[in-house]
């Protein structure tokens, strides 16, 4: 597996770095730098590549306009002197920001993400079930293990991802969204509000589920499936 990249920005010292950095990395395969944005765009219409690095404060036009630009967008990793423009960066979906100067462990860390990502997305590994969940989280993507979630709770428009041991994630995106994205057999919703991993239920009793550390309430709708379920465990 050998991702095609690209980096755009129009400090000359900035691409040498990147082009070091991504040296570093046999995954990875740049095929060109471009110190504008009018010539990376014109490049990317007709050879689109896997991953893109980019400055967002460039004179002829932002990265930012330039990724939205895109019909066909690549993974992007975003690198700027400005925390700005992390919001625009997050509508986007961009997989990481990188604030300027680029130090080499963050900038791994991010690639380490890219290549991730692009074997989730690209299921290079199909003998193998789905192990994570990868969301945006606080302006960049977040990679979640499944057998890490204790439950995943409706807050309206945003979702939060209780994760054992970690930092509760929230992420913009509904209920149902979320349980399309994980294993049937392995993710119960059980309330307009919430969803459970299933090897977690410990018990249900008074319309209530135990899992590990908490207890939650079960619909009407969802009690029977629940309760059938528990009578085959």
């Amino acid at each position: 597996m050998v991702l095609r990249c690209i980096a755009i920005d129009d400090e000359p010292l900035a691409l040498r770095l990147i082009s070091e950095y991504v040296s570093r990395f046999p995954a990875l395969q740049l095929t060109k730098t471009f110190d504008d944005a009018i010539s990376g765009a014109e490049f990317l219409k007709s050879k689109p590549v896997d991953l893109l690095f980019i400055d967002i404060n460039m004179p002829d036009i932002t990265g930012i306009d330039l990724v939205r630009s895109l019909e066909v967008k690549p993974m992007v990793i975003f690198t700027t002197a400005y925390k700005n423009f992390a919001y625009e960066g997050f509508e986007l979906e961009a997989l990481d920001y990188i604030l300027k100067p680029i130090d080499f462990k963050r900038f791994e860390k991010a690639v380490e993400k890219a290549i991730d990502y692009y074997r989730y997305k690209n299921n290079t590994t199909p003998e193998q079930p789905e192990e994570s969940l990868y969301v945006y989280s606080e302006y960049r993507m977040v990679k979640i293990e499944l057998n890490a979630i204790e439950y995943i709770e409706s807050m309206e428009d945003y979702i939060k991802i209780h994760v054992a041991n970690a930092k509760t994630v929230l992420t913009l995106m509904p209920l149902k969204k979320v349980l399309e994205k994980l294993p049937a057999d392995k993710f119960q919703r059980i309330h307009r509000s919430y969803i459970v991993p299933v090897n977690k239920i410990r018990s249900i009793q008074n319309r209530k589920v135990k899992l590990t550390d908490v207890e939650l309430p079960v619909s009407e709708s969802y009690y029977d499936v629940i309760r059938n379920w528990m009578k085959f465990r």
